[in-house]
């Protein structure tokens, strides 16, 4: 993947030592994070918002012509992939161009010389370089908190013998 997360929360981590302590695997517990994961961000793509809660800004394309930033022709969000396995949970996209829409940064030619893209509407632009906003997409925000450690529960509480709740 080309742009990922790690959670380094104690809560979550010490949820997870437990349910390995009564002797359970933890991949089910790993896909169930992964998929909390995938669907965060999912909804990110369709709310326009970062996990921080701040809307993304609205891209040139999307003032001028119309629909929503980061999703003309869904490659990126049609990307959204995750993995889990016994001791991990990941979750990202597999774009290359990923990492300048979560974090920004600035685009310029290779070749030292310009860009020249086409704009919404036709006509054709010039330029030296191109400052990308961040539009962050990836992360964890203390609702997806609360999700992971709730389905965790369920799957200690099976662990132990107890109700499982939904969720």
């Amino acid at each position: 993947m080309d742009a990922w997360i790690k959670i380094e929360d104690g809560q979550i981590n010490g949820a997870l030592r437990r349910l390995i302590a009564l002797g359970r695997d933890a991949s089910p517990a790993m896909r169930d994070i992964a998929a909390i994961g995938e669907n965060s961000t999912r909804a990110r793509f369709r709310s326009q918002t970062g996990p921080d809660g701040v809307k993304w800004q609205p891209s040139l394309r999307a003032q001028l012509a119309g629909g929503r930033t980061l999703t003309k022709d869904g490659h990126l969000s049609g990307s959204i992939n995750g993995r889990a396995g016994a001791d991990f949970a990941e979750w990202g996209v597999n774009r290359i161009y990923a990492a300048i829409h979560q974090f920004g940064g600035t685009i310029r030619a290779k070749s030292g010389g310009a860009l020249k893209f086409r704009l919404p509407g036709g006509g054709f632009a010039v330029v030296k370089a191109v400052k990308m906003p961040a539009r962050p997409f990836l992360g964890v925000n203390a609702d997806d908190r609360d999700d992971i450690l709730d389905a965790l529960a369920r799957r200690i509480n099976g662990a132990i013998g107890g109700a499982s709740h939904a969720g």
